[in-house]
């Protein structure tokens, strides 16, 4: 299979027009213009600190940026428009899970309160990231990776066309990367888009990522 090529013709699923960041004090980030369209997988790129998990947030309409805006599907959106909650899926460094709670509760928590759905079950998402036969047991009694597997289950479940994933191959062996290899590749196959951010670079089988470097403002 050859790798996709970004479509400049097609419009894109989400855009960011003179985006910028503040922590603090600190100036993040300014006059960041992002995109990221159908049928790819952007990668974010940058040192400690320059504020890739910010925008990621700022993206998924978690908190507000300090100067710019978001644009999905042309139109502009404020932070937290239904637009996004409905059509954006974001697995951060947390895992957004309940630890008291099981695998399959905390994804049918997730499916209850999300706004569309796939129609996989719970079981079938679990099962699909290696975790099926741990699934009623508590999510604190499991590793670092397993945790990790169940929080990208969420995607299988979700319908959402955009994934915002930051750093999702943290803690997962070889057999955990392939599996979300091969999600992508079938998300992006079928219309949908992924956003993503790591410390190493990306390779996917079928996808090349097209990377967008945020460089540490002094």
């Amino acid at each position: 299979m050859q790798p996709k090529e970004h479509d400049s013709a097609s419009p894109p699923l989400l855009e960011t027009v003179n985006l910028s960041c503040l922590r603090g004090d600190r100036l993040l980030f300014e006059d960041l213009a992002v995109q990221v369209t159908a049928g790819e997988v952007v990668q974010i790129h940058g040192p400690n600190g320059s504020g890739k998990t910010t925008l990621l947030r700022i993206l998924c309409g978690l908190q507000p940026p300090a100067g710019g805006y978001v644009r999905w599907r042309g139109r502009d959106v404020p932070p937290g428009a239904p637009e996004i909650r409905a059509d954006v899926q974001y697995v951060g460094h947390a895992g957004g899970a309940k630890l008291d709670l099981t695998p399959r509760e905390n994804l049918d928590v997730a499916m209850a309160l999300g706004a569309r759905s796939t129609g996989t079950t719970a079981g079938a998402a679990l099962a699909r990231l290696g975790v099926g036969r741990i699934r009623d047991v508590p999510l604190r009694t499991l590793s670092a990776g397993q945790r990790q597997r169940v929080a990208l289950a969420r995607l299988l479940t979700c319908g959402a066309a955009l994934w915002v994933l930051d750093e999702p191959f943290t803690a997962l062996d070889t057999s955990g990367v392939a599996i979300v290899d091969a999600m992508l590749r079938e998300h992006t196959e079928a219309g949908g888009a992924a956003m993503l951010t790591s410390h190493h670079p990306v390779t996917l089988s079928g996808v090349t990522p097209r990377l967008v470097r945020i460089d540490t403002k002094t």
